[in-house]
């Protein structure tokens, strides 16, 4: 598969007021990462402020481990690439053929209105290019539009991480908004599974995931858009 894709990443690494870290969930990263990587796509990897995007330490416990983050921490070359993201405002949507959001909380703080970001998603769509994001990261496209000025998930089937997740992982009152409150507040056609369970959505060249253990499954659709 000879085609190119755009992770963008978090820059955000403050958890609200709890003096806690976050950042992007690495399972979010890593599976999709090596599911594209395995299937010959190039990737690049990209962040608003460059460089090293901050990992919530919360994905890096031992019981947040998958097969892919194991996979990771014994890539030199994968974090070699992670310490060096682009920057996000150098990014063209004329060089990919798809981009994809990793989750973690933080793009609920920095990438939600992200000027950069929004602008390449805009773009991505216009060009008809899937726009993919998993967990908490469909709440980057709450601000993009579509050419006639309306958001691009009103009146389309989205999921993102649901309010009884966030009240699971004891942060409701911490976050800036409900990644499932804004998406329907947006007009979007929210949907989705049993808390934590895996759960994808695809809506034309719109693409989410529920939660980190569906990241392997977007990125398994995004490779069967892009095949198709």
């Amino acid at each position: 598969m000879n085609k190119r894709i755009l992770i963008v990443l978090t820059s955000h690494d403050r958890l609200g007021d709890t003096g806690e870290k976050t950042g992007f969930w690495l399972e979010e990263f890593a599976a999709p990462y090596y599911a594209l990587e395995d299937a010959g796509a190039e990737i690049t990897l990209a962040s608003p402020q460059g460089g090293q995007p901050p990992l919530d330490p919360k994905s890096d416990a031992e019981d947040s481990q998958t097969e892919a983050t194991r996979r990771f921490k014994q890539d030199p070359d994968a974090q070699a690439r992670l310490a060096a993201t682009h920057r996000l405002a150098e990014m063209n949507a004329d060089d990919f053929d798809a981009v994809f959001y990793p989750g973690g909380h933080g793009p609920l703080w920095d990438l939600v209105d992200d000027r950069d970001s929004i602008r390449l998603i805009e773009a991505f769509w216009a060009q008809g290019k899937p726009v993919s994001a998993v967990c908490h990261a469909p709440i980057v496209l709450l601000n993009a539009r579509d050419a006639s000025g309306r958001p691009i998930v009103e009146g389309r089937e989205v999921t993102g991480f649901t309010n009884g997740e966030e009240a699971a992982v004891g942060l409701t009152e911490v976050v800036p908004q409900l990644v499932e409150d804004a998406l329907i507040a947006r007009g979007a056609r929210y949907s989705k599974a049993e808390d934590f369970a895996p759960y994808t959505r695809q809506d034309g060249q719109l693409l989410t995931g529920q939660n980190p253990p569906s990241s392997e499954p977007v990125a398994e659709r995004l490779i069967a858009m892009l095949k198709g």
